[in-house]
């Protein structure tokens, strides 16, 4: 997957003919904080809500004050990758995309990230989901996706988490079937860690309930 196909294609950018008043009504009307500013299909840079909110009037074409724009953006050809790193980096709420020429593309938005994420990573399918805690030196995919599928079930995703300042990691795994207490004996048998269960028979509610919140927040 790369940026241009992460396009949200709703989002119109600014011209620095546009007003202040301007900006701020298609802020709110985009549910975002930043805007992309061009000149015909030149990117400039983005402004961003308190920018505008410094100007003193509202009114005025935004080309007509000295503002410090972002520089920020991707090339159409980048790996999605790329685009989530700079998203974490820059907390911006949208990403220019550009070509090789610096012309602009368009923009992708987080909540066309976190979109395809959810369509990606079969965070809609059904199944349940089990939490992996191991060193990085004992991690091997083949072995645990081996031991759901001797279960008669099978690996949709899997995400890896770095705990900080550690070499520990989670491996989280969303797995075809709810029923996964044979599994997790399968993996207690083989000496790994499970931190936490979402499926049937789950008495960890409280992690239940952040779970449920979170694939609903990814259901957009």
């Amino acid at each position: 997957m790369i940026a241009r196909h992460l396009i949200s294609e709703s989002i119109i950018p600014l011209k620095t003919s546009d007003t202040g008043n301007i900006a701020l009504r298609w802020m709110d009307e985009y549910k975002v904080s930043h805007l992309p500013i061009v000149n015909g299909d030149n990117y400039l840079g983005l402004i961003s809500e308190k920018d505008i909110l410094d100007q003193n009037n509202y009114d005025d074409p935004i080309g007509n004050h000295n503002l410090g724009l972002s520089k920020s953006y991707v090339t159409e050809h980048q790996h999605i990758y790329e685009v989530i790193e700079l998203f974490e980096k820059s907390s911006l709420s949208l990403i220019p995309v550009v070509d090789n020429h610096q012309k602009y593309v368009g923009v992708i938005t987080l909540q066309k990230l976190l979109s395809y994420f959810s369509s990606s990573f079969s965070v809609n399918n059904p199944g349940g989901v089990i939490v992996l805690e191991m060193s990085q030196k004992d991690y091997s995919l083949t072995e645990i996706a081996n031991i759901v599928e001797s279960n008669n079930a099978k690996v949709l995703s899997c995400f890896l988490g770095n705990h900080s300042n550690s070499t520990l990691i989670e491996v989280i795994l969303k797995i075809s079937t709810n029923e996964i207490e044979p599994i997790l004996q399968t993996f207690t048998r083989y000496n790994y860690i499970v931190k936490a269960t979402f499926g049937e028979n789950n008495d960890n509610e409280d992690l239940k309930e952040h779970y449920d919140s979170l694939m609903n927040y990814l259901n957009i």
